[in-house]
């Protein structure tokens, strides 16, 4: 019995310790996860990072390819294809549509109404021509126009604005400087087959118009002409 006062022994609890080790639930549920459900859980992860939701995915617009309209006048000379091959480099792309337009002068009335009753028959240098802007570019459309007009200049420019073109390409001859001052004086201003239907064209069409001449073999390229530029030459 221990009296009143008296001091419990010390050894009676500093000596008692405990020696089970308790591990934690969550810990221990934390160290058993399985190596495959941890990579799992962070390839899950990934995929998340990845996939972006739906509403929020850019998608990049459609590039929208713009298809032109260019007219080439079409006739027999050497003239006329150099216009061409300058058209089919320098212009025209695969989605553009082509059309080769083909100036039958009339003279009489008489002439006209008998032409309307037989259809005109496509000639040969016009087929060539196609072939060769297929050739150029296998998926190029390539229309053919045959019209009549007593002025072939105004049945130019107006057959232009009628097709709704985006560009005129003509080709042109070398004149000399008097013949040229000659039809000035003159007051020549569409009709004929010269130089000054090329010129009438360049100036009233309500398109783009070009009137293209190869420059020579010893210096190359070609001369542009516009309605506001003249004889630019560009070499190529």
């Amino acid at each position: 019995m221990v009296k009143n006062g008296s001091k419990m022994p010390s050894f009676c609890l500093a000596k008692i310790r405990p020696n089970v080790r308790v591990r934690s639930p969550t810990i221990q549920l934390k160290d058993c996860v399985d190596d495959d459900q941890k990579s799992k859980a962070f390839d899950g992860f990934d995929n998340e990072k990845e996939t972006k939701p739906e509403g929020v995915t850019k998608v990049e617009p459609p590039v929208k390819v713009v298809s032109r309209k260019v007219m080439i006048v079409a006739d027999s000379s050497v003239e006329a294809k150099n216009a061409l091959q300058w058209a089919l480099t320098h212009t025209v792309q695969s989605h553009d549509v082509v059309v080769l337009l083909y100036v039958k002068k009339i003279t009489s009335k008489q002439g006209n109404e008998l032409n309307k009753e037989k259809p005109m028959k496509v000639p040969g240098f016009i087929c060539s021509m196609k072939t060769t802007c297929q050739m150029k570019y296998p998926e190029l459309q390539v229309e053919i126009s045959m019209v009549e007009g007593k002025d072939k200049g105004i049945t130019i420019v107006e057959e232009a604005k009628k097709q709704e073109v985006t560009m005129l390409v003509l080709g042109q001859k070398k004149q000399p400087i008097t013949w040229r001052l000659l039809l000035t004086w003159a007051g020549k201003t569409s009709g004929g087959y010269g130089g000054r239907v090329v010129d009438y064209c360049v100036q009233n069409a309500s398109c783009m118009a070009l009137a293209v001449r190869r420059k020579s073999k010893r210096v190359g390229g070609y001369l542009i002409t516009t309605k506001r530029q003249k004889d630019f030459w560009l070499l190529a």
